[in-house]
């Protein structure tokens, strides 16, 4: 009986240690790169993974808010995808640089000219934004995945706050206090904070290696220990039945 019990126990701990180092469901996000500070511009890039195994992601449509419309978006080419931008008049003209803009940039689409985001791997799709508004907390892009196999996933329930995730949440971008200083330069008309895309982009690709290297890794070894445990249980079990067998 100890024997079985033990050897229960570690077959549990080995399942119970993979299943925690397995990925987590994902979907498409919007995450900055670096800060997105109120007033202010930045880089964002959305993130796409491809969730079916029998089908590559082919296109991705972002709606931009338009109850807080950007003045300037700006898509950086991405090898492999066509992007279009479309534009919209807007109901209130919007000033920036001490000029009237009255059409902003509503939707980006991006439509892969090849395989698209393969079964198994992601995609990121940065664009320069701003700028930012200075009179909400956070900026909601609903967004529709489209697959190989004309599968269209539509991420566009707005998560609400002391609520569960919805099962297709908005990409949601957060935004930070307004630094001191972070606002146009009254002489020259532009962002002191700002940094190109290229700079933004290469700041962060180093720390998102790092950060995804470290996860693999430790889920790498959970796995390993698990395996492990369950093995040496599995082991002891046997030596411990030809012990008694023999007795």
């Amino acid at each position: 009986m100890k024997a079985s019990r033990i050897v229960a126990a570690g077959a549990a701990a080995g399942v119970t240690v993979l299943a925690l180092s397995t990925p987590a469901f994902a979907h498409v996000t919007v995450q900055p790169e670096g800060t997105a500070a109120k007033g202010g511009y930045a880089v964002v890039d959305f993130k796409v993974p491809n969730e079916r195994d029998d089908a590559s992601t082919t296109k991705l449509e972002v709606n931009f808010p338009t109850d807080h419309p950007l003045a300037s978006v700006m898509p950086e080419p991405v090898p492999g995808w066509d992007i279009k931008v479309t534009k919209s008049t807007l109901d209130k003209p919007l000033e920036m640089h001490g000029e009237k803009i009255s059409e902003a940039v509503t939707k980006v689409t991006w439509t892969a000219d090849g395989e698209g985001i393969k079964a198994g791997f992601f995609q990121k799709f940065p664009v320069s934004i701003g700028t930012l508004p200075e009179d909400t907390d956070q900026l909601v892009f609903k967004a529709l995945q489209t697959y190989s196999n004309k599968e269209v996933v539509r991420w566009i329930e707005v998560p609400q706050k002391g609520q569960e995730e919805p099962d297709n949440p908005a990409p949601v971008l957060e935004l930070s206090a307004a630094s001191e200083g972070g606002h146009h330069d009254a002489a020259t008309g532009e962002d002191t904070d700002a940094k190109p895309a290229e700079k933004a982009s290469s700041d962060t690709t180093a720390s998102d290696s790092a950060s995804s290297d470290g996860t693999d890794t430790t889920a790498r070894v959970l796995g390993i220990v698990g395996i492990v445990v369950g093995a040496a249980g599995v082991a002891y079990g046997v030596l411990a039945g030809r012990r008694r067998t023999s007795a």
